[in-house]
């Protein structure tokens, strides 16, 4: 896009000063978005401020507007990357000012959202999911899933606070209970809602780690004190007694205590994942401490089955 200033002093240069000067007058009044605005503003404009305005208003003419021009947002022509000039009137002149261009929004949208969504170790496929994206047609189960997930966020926009449970979503390997994690939590931050998703075997795996580097506390601290917590998984690890009582169980106490909710997918039902926390794997039987992370999963979330066929075979 050619310089504002570059333009006007083309037009001064020319040898035939006045007519230049009025055919660039005459292409910026052509423009139709001028034409209304000075209409609308009849008011408080002659020639004599169209005049006196006129590299603003070609500074608006030349620029894109709605991206039109724009092969991206990094490859926007305007003064102002990611901003479009829209018209005003300023101590009786016209001037313009500056307001984000489509693309920008959507480039700023989807900024706050990463901001409020963390994720640990969870595919970047899952966590380019989004709810209307999950299909509905096949299984009665998604359905009511998503209804519940609905239900969730209407509570949440209707009282200003967060229901006390979240889902418990479990069913056969391969029927899209991640991806379902995925796209709610989505949901919830662009709701401006802080969501951390975590693929929970490994990140079991990397807290062992931690003891080493003194991040144990810190890592547990930033998980357990998710607005929302999504823990994707539960019960595909081999759990020691270790990671079981002093990091799930100390994760999920505090968000019981602080009556914050809790995601979950898993294979297993409950009943069935409390039948796995009760065997260590040093194969000890311990029921009444698996009994104990069953309570807290039961108070920070609802379950809910996810029927179907495995759709990572095809």
């Amino acid at each position: 896009m050619e310089r504002i200033g570059d333009a006007m002093k083309r037009v001064i240069n020319a040898p035939a000063l006045a007519a230049r000067y009025e055919q660039l007058r005459n292409e910026v009044l052509a423009d139709e978005r001028i034409q209304r605005f000075i209409e609308e503003h009849s008011g408080e404009i002659d020639k004599q401020v169209i005049d006196r305005s006129l590299n603003k208003l070609y500074e608006y003419t030349t620029a894109s507007h709605k991206c039109a021009d724009c092969p991206s947002l990094d490859g926007c022509i305007n003064v102002m990357k990611g901003f479009e000039p829209t018209l005003i009137m300023n101590q009786g002149m016209i001037d313009v000012t500056y307001i984000r261009c489509p693309r920008k929004e959507l480039d700023d949208e989807k900024r706050a959202v990463s901001k409020m969504l963390d994720s640990l170790y969870m595919p970047r496929d899952v966590m380019a999911a989004k709810l209307p994206d999950i299909d509905l047609y096949h299984d009665n189960s998604r359905l009511d899933i998503v209804d519940q997930a609905g239900r969730f966020i209407t509570e949440y926009e209707s009282t200003g606070k967060l229901p006390e449970k979240g889902l418990y979503i479990h069913g056969p390997f391969g029927t899209g209970k991640s991806y379902i994690l995925g796209a709610l939590a989505n949901e919830l931050a662009s709701r401006q809602i802080r969501t951390v998703a975590v693929y929970l075997p490994e990140f079991l795996r990397e807290i062992k780690q931690s003891i080493q580097d003194q991040s144990l506390n810190e890592k547990i601290d930033f998980v357990k004190r998710a607005s929302v917590l999504m823990l994707d998984d539960i019960g595909a690890e081999s759990m020691s007694a270790w990671t079981r009582d002093e990091v799930l169980g100390t994760i999920l106490q505090y968000r019981m205590a602080e009556q914050l909710p809790t995601f979950f997918t898993s294979n297993f039902t409950m009943s069935e994942l409390e039948h796995h926390l009760t065997y260590t794997q040093r194969g000890e039987k311990e029921p009444i401490k698996a009994a104990r992370i069953m309570e807290r999963i039961h108070m920070t979330s609802t379950p809910v089955r996810l029927s179907g066929e495995n759709r990572r075979g095809k």
